[in-house]
């Protein structure tokens, strides 16, 4: 069933659980997720990036499939598109019935960042879709991890008033497309941020945190919490094994289907590990 993500992620925030939003590059990811979240009893977030939709060549494709999976769900699930730096993209997500997106105006000048995310925020709620973004660039969008990268408390309590997006995305320590779980975070920096926001907080990055880790954020005060590479690099592995194993298959399914069982069984893991 299809849900709101601005009010999962207050539910989670106030029960003091982690919301897992996991990238979908093609449909395995997508029903692999839900069945993982269906297995867990829990909500999950499926998260469609704007690489993604270039891989596609277009939003619909992806997005109408995402949303199929969704609706068929025996568990509440957001459609949301992710790192969208294109407003006219956020246009066409709004216009295929998306339930969030986050626009990306990190990259910006502060100013300019501030009123684009404002007149985006404006944009969606007219239309009923909730807004996350993100203040100041999280580390590593470039595969680099950069641990110097962090987000003012005073900053995102400003940004957060002068936008009014339903969640922030906050730079903490971590860093996107990691390939190891070595990001420490700075659970300080968590608290003072979560003391001034009043909106769900967000983690990028999320990859290359340890499980410790992970329970120490949302402890801290992280709600929702983005994984694309950790699982990729799962879902590519099986691929791997499969054809390791068995180097005649020819038929797609053969490989696709352990590697969505992976996926689906290290995704469950992980929405317990958030509970």
């Amino acid at each position: 069933m299809l849900a709101s993500l601005r009010e999962l992620a207050l539910a989670a925030h106030q029960a003091g659980t982690g919301l897992g939003a996991f990238n979908v590059i093609h449909l395995e990811h997508a029903t692999a997720f839900v069945r993982a979240a269906e297995r867990a009893g829990t909500p999950v977030v499926l998260q469609i990036s704007e690489n993604a939709v270039k891989y596609h060549g277009a939003l619909e494709p992806i997005c109408v499939a995402a949303l199929a999976v969704a609706r068929a769900a025996t568990v509440p699930v957001v459609v949301h598109l992710d790192h969208a730096e294109d407003t006219d993209l956020i246009r066409r997500a709004v216009e295929l019935g998306i339930g969030s997106v986050m626009y990306d105006g990190s990259k910006l000048p502060d100013a300019e960042n501030r009123e684009t995310t404002a007149a985006m925020v404006a944009l969606c709620h007219a239309a009923g879709v909730d807004v996350e973004a993100e203040l100041g660039e999280v580390g590593g969008k470039n595969g680099v991890h950069d641990p110097s990268a962090r987000t003012s408390p005073a900053d995102a309590a400003a940004f957060v008033a002068d936008t009014g997006v339903d969640l922030l995305a906050v730079a903490v320590g971590s860093s996107h497309a990691m390939t190891t779980r070595d990001a420490h975070l700075d659970e300080e920096l968590i608290r003072a941020i979560r003391a001034v926001v009043p909106v769900p907080l967000v983690l990028h990055g999320s990859s290359g945190v340890s499980d410790a880790g992970m329970r120490g954020a949302i402890g801290a005060g992280i709600t929702k919490i983005n994984v694309s590479t950790h699982l990729n690099q799962v879902f590519t592995g099986a691929v791997r094994a499969a054809l390791a194993a068995e180097p005649a298959l020819v038929d797609s399914r053969k490989w696709l289907k352990p590697a969505r069982a992976a996926v689906e069984d290290e995704t469950f893991r992980l929405l317990n590990l958030y509970r």
